[in-house]
């Protein structure tokens, strides 16, 4: 009888042992590929010799110094790579120990920054519709994952304003190109901005490429550039989110570099640390560093385990092996692979709707009807019986429900390692499909 409060503790899950490469192996000696990282965490799979040695010797000479005395080496290293990595003005960081404390952050520092400068005025912070920013009451605050947010709902910020996603399978018009399309959506940030009134609002929160909750959003070309300029028009930060998307999951090591922007701040974590040590980056830009600094001079936040020294020296260890392996070329190669892979096995069958994605980031979505897009029945639990089944096959994917409205749509991401090769994308997609058919010959049976 387990002590752990599980995520489902009417269940509990099997024990893993060891893993090894893309490779996962329970109490049973039983192999699962891992082929979504985890949660888009495990970009250099399982037992890589560099960030294991960094934190064997890490801990050998400090594992841990408060922030209140003193810096380290190896936090200071990493702050040195991420903001070498990071383009102009994005130049000092905060490191903290998960993706949400590091969402709170940014959140925190952007309100400290209009007050610094004496636009104390501005509270609001504008995000988009099926995004999630992390499970703290002020993240859930922002974001919209209707499932998450329903039980806290009395304890959230009231003032919850958001956009709409861009989502073009689902709400590009007929007539619209895709350039139409995504001016239509990125406006409606000046829409919203000109309700609150532009001095009301702090900023513009997003994931470069949305994530979890709809499974797996890109930006269409032209989008987060008119979302960046809408941003400078009103004087309101853009923070984008990448937890999932960045530490290069899409193929670059950041994100939004493929559309041609720069951000405010930057959130990262998840493959920052692929796993091996929790780890999170708050990477903001100069202007802000600058009013912090040379304002109260005081981070009007902290966190105990900030700038862990086990932890960064892992990261660094994660980062400068992307680096030394070439694997970021390797993202962008495998991940072609795969989704031409998916789309040649996975495009014709009925009730696969879209397959979309952005390097090792990929999701697809179902329908019960592939010409009106009609979601499959959510009474059907689609999302859940396709990760039974993909478990059963030895196949470790990460399944969602609601990706249309929250209660509507089912979707699957896939975000394995980058250290992945053809023959691994093979399996991916063989095991994929084989989970997929069965699952729907499950839930058809079972409607029947």
């Amino acid at each position: 009888m387990t002590k752990i409060i599980h995520r489902t503790p009417i269940h509990t899950p099997p024990t893993a042992i060891r893993g090894e490469g893309v490779y996962v192996y329970d109490e049973n000696n039983r192999q699962y590929l891992d082929a979504c990282g985890g949660a888009a965490v495990s970009c250099l799979g399982y037992n890589h010799p560099a960030p294991v040695e960094a934190i064997r010797k890490q801990a050998a000479e400090l594992a841990y110094i408060h922030s209140e005395f003193f810096t380290s080496f190896t936090a200071e290293s990493l702050a040195e790579k991420l903001t070498d990595l990071a383009p102009a003005p994005l130049d000092h960081v905060v490191f903290l120990s998960g993706g949400s404390e590091a969402v709170e952050t940014a959140f925190k520092l952007a309100r400290q920054y209009f007050v610094e400068t004496g636009e104390t005025s501005r509270k609001f912070l504008i995000s988009r519709r099926q995004s999630f920013h992390g499970n703290t009451l002020g993240a859930l605050s922002i974001g919209s994952h209707v499932g998450r947010r329903k039980p806290y709902l009395p304890m959230l910020n009231s003032d919850h304003h958001t956009i709409a996603p861009c989502f073009p399978y689902r709400e590009q018009r007929e007539n619209e190109s895709t350039h139409e399309y995504g001016i239509r959506v990125a406006n409606e940030l000046e829409e919203k901005i000109l309700e609150l009134g532009a001095d009301n609002v702090i900023g513009f929160v997003a994931e470069t490429v949305g994530g979890a909750t709809a499974g797996v959003l890109p930006p269409v070309p032209g989008y987060l550039k008119r979302i960046r300029e809408i941003c400078d028009q009103y004087g309101i930060l853009l923070i984008l989110d990448e937890v999932m998307c960045g530490s290069g999951r899409t193929g670059t090591f950041f994100s939004f570099t493929q559309d041609d922007i720069v951000p405010d701040m930057v959130i990262l974590a998840k493959g920052l640390g692929a796993g091996y040590q929790p780890i999170a980056a708050t990477i903001v830009s100069q202007p802000i560093y600058q009013a912090v600094h040379g304002g109260s001079g005081a981070l009007m936040q902290s966190h105990t385990y900030m700038g862990h020294a086990i932890a960064c020296a892992a990261s660094l260890a994660v980062v400068n092996t992307i680096e030394s392996e070439n694997l970021l070329e390797n993202v962008r190669i495998q991940g072609k692979n795969l989704i031409a892979k998916l789309r040649s096995e996975l495009g014709s069958h009925s009730n696969v709707g879209d397959i979309r994605g952005r390097g090792l980031f990929i999701g697809i979505e179902f329908v019960s009807d592939k010409t009106s897009k009609e979601p499959l029945d959510p009474n059907f639990l689609f999302h859940s019986v396709l990760k039974r089944n993909a478990e059963r096959d030895g196949l470790m994917c990460y399944t969602g429900g609601g990706s249309i409205d929250g209660v509507r749509g089912n979707h699957v991401m896939l975000a394995p390692a980058f250290i992945i090769n053809e023959a691994i994308v093979d399996e991916i997609v063989e095991k994929m499909s084989q989970s997929i058919d069965d699952s729907m010959a499950e839930i058809t049976a079972a409607a029947a």
